[in-house]
């Protein structure tokens, strides 16, 4: 393969992941077939570039015009939210439901594939909103807070193609189990990806702070996730997903 036609499937494997992830008209022209989303996972990081990217945009343009940290901040976590479709926030609220309110793994299952929310889902999401916009509040300066949207999330979409290859999906359907399993060199592109990002913001030494930190949360999870169900569902990838997120905005407001 020439590095015209490596480019070339660089450029489709970007619009699968970003396709894949967000609700922005990116996919390429023919569908996706079995397994490519597998094989594009490395590109998830890149798709987490985008949406970080809308949100610093959108940062940078609230507090343009004079509004504080913290309304610039929720601003910011609802693009964000937007441009995903709330993916990442639905398979957090359904994975902490079921999880949390189901005895068998059969009811936890079935409770994650129902789109009501619970408690447990509620109180996730509560969480997760407001321990994500108190750290951006918290870094304020718009540059600094586009670098942290960028880097979380990049870094935080790093993990899961890594998580999908080390941890089988818990059933024969769902969106886990149509992605298909990453290849080991997507997964290590992607944690490769999302390590470069973390330096580029951090430094080494704290990058590798970070991804240690990241490393702890996806063995923790998975261990879990196994535990309880079995394996990974796309919720449960969602889930990872705030979870880093949540943990790289964290490590930049404490850096501020």
């Amino acid at each position: 393969m020439n590095y015209i036609e490596l480019l070339g499937r660089a450029v489709a494997d970007i619009r699968i992941a970003v396709s894949f992830s967000t609700i922005l008209p990116a996919g390429p022209a023919k569908p996706v077939n079995d397994g490519e989303v597998a094989r594009a996972s490395w590109a998830l990081p890149v798709a987490g570039l985008v949406v970080g990217l809308a949100g610093a945009i959108i940062y940078a343009i609230a507090h343009r015009v004079g509004l504080p940290a913290e309304a610039a901040a929720v601003l910011a976590l609802v693009v964000t939210i937007f441009v995903t479709g709330a993916l990442h926030e639905d398979g957090l609220a359904d994975t902490l439901d079921g999880l949390g309110g189901g005895r068998s793994r059969e009811q936890k299952l079935e409770i994650m594939r129902d789109s009501r929310i619970g408690t447990y889902g509620a109180c996730a999401l509560i969480v997760s909103i407001t321990l994500r916009w108190t750290a951006l509040a918290t870094i304020a300066e718009p540059a600094a807070v586009a670098a942290a949207l960028l880097i979380a999330h990049a870094a935080a979409r790093a993990t899961l193609p890594v998580f999908m290859w080390l941890i089988p999906p818990a059933r024969p359907d769902g969106l886990s189990a149509g992605a298909g399993q990453p290849l080991p060199q997507s997964a290590i592109i992607a944690l490769g990806v999302g390590f470069l990002c973390l330096a580029i913001g951090f430094g080494p030494g704290k990058a590798i702070t970070g991804l240690i930190l990241l490393s702890v949360v996806a063995l923790v999870w998975g261990f879990i996730a196994t535990r309880q169900i079995g394996g990974q569902t796309g919720d449960i990838l969602g889930a990872l997903e705030q979870a880093g997120e949540i943990v790289v905005l964290l490590m930049a407001a404490a850096l501020v």
